[in-house]
């Protein structure tokens, strides 16, 4: 267990923002990256994503279907780990897992060993380690970019995507940033992980 208290965030400090003007800000924000580091963190165990054939698959419990489709994206994900690369806008991802794996969990795994296979920066933390930061509530949802802007995601209780609140205050960025630091120190290689954790697995149910 790790002994690191996570930072406060407090909804009143930051700006609440629709899905689409999220996704918008995110991406504008993201595309203008040089030279600069940024997080994600993810802790939920189950989503709901839309418009993804594979995340499709999965619910119509197309194994095969879902390899195929993570696969037919690995020239794409070169291309966008070359182009973090060349700006110097590396992206750093945590992924929080909890055993035994949702079937969802399962299936990004598979993603994310891909995505590392492609030059992403990816490592995995098991629940266990932030559970001293967690008390009474999880780790929110969270894109950190540049270190200028902080983004709690936010979902429904089903799991669908329902915006995000933006923060853009100093200390609040620059506190979450060094906790993330943390955890991404602290947590295993999603390669090493997936050997050890995911390789061997059946393939999970529909969910």
């Amino acid at each position: 267990m790790l002994d690191l208290l996570a930072p406060g965030l407090p909804d009143e400090l930051g700006e609440r923002l629709t899905r689409e003007d999220y996704k918008r800000d995110f991406r504008e924000r993201r595309a203008a990256i040089r030279d600069g580091e940024s997080w994600k963190l993810e802790r939920l165990q189950h989503f709901e994503e839309t418009n993804d054939d594979s995340r499709e698959a999965l619910r119509q419990g197309d194994w095969p279907a879902v390899l195929r489709l993570f696969e037919a994206d690995r020239d794409a994900l070169v291309r966008k780990a070359r182009d973090e690369v060349s700006r110097g806008a590396v992206f750093h991802r945590i992924r929080v897992v909890e055993e035994p794996l949702t079937p969802y969990v399962q299936w990004e795994l598979h993603w994310l060993r891909l995505s590392a296979e492609c030059g992403h920066s990816v490592r995995v933390l098991p629940a266990s380690a932030v559970a001293a930061a967690e008390g009474d509530a999880l780790l929110p949802e969270l894109n950190l970019l540049d270190s200028r802007v902080l983004y709690r995601v936010l979902y429904t209780a089903a799991g669908q995507p329902d915006g995000a609140i933006r923060f853009t205050d100093p200390s609040t960025v620059r506190n979450w940033a060094e906790y993330l630091q943390e955890l991404y120190a602290a947590a295993e290689d999603v390669q090493a992980y997936f050997d050890r954790a995911v390789a061997d697995l059946p393939p999970p149910p529909a969910a």
